[in-house]
């Protein structure tokens, strides 16, 4: 219901607007961080927002961002409002935190979904375990997916028709502007921000942490799962780019001599369809790559994150980073998009050092059976390039890992474990949703919710402090010491040490 005077009615960039109170809880829904990304602000960076008169409705959540409802990477369910004009973001907060002049610290967390699918709305009641601790005000928030905010047109670019690359994580950093600027009117405190992320979500996270213009827009980072290495340069991104060009002009009978008149006049629709076919085709061609991904293009982006982390020239912030015990083995059928069949592994042995094959076939032993090969190709997306980015970032920050281990007991008969995704179940105490009532129907429930319990306050404690528990002592690179999460939680040293090693001279740049 709406509640007027009751210290939902905020002002903020743009105007006013009313939110919805619940009991203590005060929640904001699909308020504009920056001006609608249509017409000919598409395929531009995010510009200011539009100021509107009068109070704005702010219970409901905006737009998700345009995206697919089938196939390889099917997003939410048609019924939820889409489309190009998705720039929104939530806030919940409480009546206390709104009466603490101090200002509480604030949790901004980046969805995941390929950077093709996904939103805000991925969890029902997302945050809500956060905020009912009383310690943190909780922000989400929407940004450009697909072709429309992770392929590189910027060659196309004219004067007439200008076009900047890295839209979404353009739009990322808008909305930590945002959050400096307006945070205070919902309790919050701008300058103790933690970003946090999942999968496409982590690798937006580390990004972030190399992307100059983030400097002081957050004072702490969890990643997720997240693909790090996910960020290629200009010469790739742009062979993506002719590609689906040639998609989409194929699609549209050629009614276009231009790229740039092409990529303005088309659908947001025909956009999405055209990057789902090239979607579907990038895993076999590009074995261990990901089309929809950051680049780097000198200007917003200027090196790999990976090479500014080894360098020591990230933003020098305390990190939380890990992954799940088996990454790969959810990635099956037409969602297999990691380098796990013959044909991609073969692919990406040939492009490693000759020398380095023979370890990692003793590491990964039956390779390319199923099992061996889940493993092989969660570890070269998710695991690896992430203990790469703790050991450097350890170098000049703290730095704490975590490995996800435990997982219900029906997903451990159906091969999946502790998979990717599957922590963010617990997380966001997801134990009510229809998908956890299915994995937990064979037992394991009561141990999966309170992992999710210890690792949400642990979350807690590092956004709201900085530090943890000593019982999750900091990772340094001589013992890389790694909280298990499990039925009982434990540390180890130097987890799964023969694949590291193994995977050191296989993937050299990394």
């Amino acid at each position: 219901m709406r509640v007027q005077g009751d210290g939902a009615l905020t002002r903020v960039a743009g105007g006013v607007v009313q939110g919805t109170r619940h009991g203590e809880a005060l929640l904001w829904r699909g308020i504009p961080y920056a001006a609608p990304p249509v017409g000919a602000l598409r395929f531009r960076a995010p510009q200011p927002v539009r100021p509107w008169a009068g109070i704005r409705d702010a219970s409901r959540y905006g737009n998700v961002a345009s995206q697919a409802y089938r196939g390889q990477f099917k997003g939410v369910g048609p019924g939820v409002p889409s489309g190009e004009d998705c720039l929104t973001v939530n806030v919940l907060s409480t009546v206390t935190a709104r009466r603490d002049r101090r200002g509480l610290p604030v949790m901004v967390f980046i969805h995941g979904g390929g950077y093709s699918a996904g939103s805000s709305q991925d969890f029902a009641g997302q945050g809500v375990g956060f905020v009912d601790s009383g310690r943190v005000v909780y922000v989400s928030f929407n940004y450009r997916l697909g072709a429309l905010g992770y392929l590189d047109f910027s060659r196309y670019s004219t004067r007439k028709r200008p076009i900047e690359s890295n839209l979404g994580l353009r739009d990322q950093i808008a909305v930590l502007k945002w959050v400096h600027e307006n945070i205070r009117s919902f309790g919050g405190d701008p300058h103790n921000v933690t970003v946090f992320g999942e999968s496409a979500g982590g690798n937006a996270v580390t990004t972030l942490m190399a992307t100059p213009s983030a400097a002081g827009l957050f004072a702490r980072a969890i990643a997720q799962s997240a693909p790090a290495n996910a960020v290629y340069d200009r010469d790739q991104a742009a062979e993506w780019a002719r590609e689906y060009v040639a998609i989409l002009s194929n699609e549209t009978a050629g009614q276009f001599t231009d790229a740039a008149g092409l990529l303005t006049a088309v659908t947001a629709e025909h956009l999405v369809e055209a990057a789902l076919t090239l979607q579907l085709r990038t895993p076999d061609a590009f074995a261990g790559m990901f089309c929809l991904a950051p680049v780097v293009d000198g200007v917003l982006l200027p090196e790999r994150p990976i090479d500014r982390f080894r360098a020591g020239r990230a933003h020098r912030v305390p990190l939380i980073i890990g992954t799940n015990d088996r990454e790969g083995s959810v990635f099956r059928g037409r969602v297999d998009i990691l380098p796990k069949s013959p044909v991609r592994i073969r692919t990406v042995f040939e492009r490693a050092p000759a020398r380095s094959r023979p370890a990692m076939q003793r590491a990964y032993p039956g390779l390319p059976n199923v099992r061996t090969a889940a493993d092989f190709g969660g570890d070269y997306a998710f695991w690896y390039p992430s203990t790469k980015v703790a050991d450097f970032q350890s170098r000049i920050a703290a730095v704490h890992v975590y490995r996800f281990d435990i997982a219900p007991r029906l997903a451990r008969v159906a091969g999946l474990d502790a998979t990717h995704g599957m922590e963010m179940l617990a997380l966001f105490d997801q134990g009510d949703a229809r998908i956890a009532r299915a994995m937990t129907a064979l037992g394991g429930r009561t141990a999966f919710t309170q992992a999710g319990d210890r690792m949400r306050a642990y979350w807690l404690d590092f956004a709201c402090t900085g530090t943890l528990p000593a019982s999750w002592p900091a990772y340094t690179e001589p013992g890389r010491l790694t909280l298990v999460i499990d039925e009982v939680d434990h540390i180890d040293s130097d987890p799964r040490r023969d694949r590291r090693l193994a995977w050191g001279p296989f993937l050299p740049d990394v």
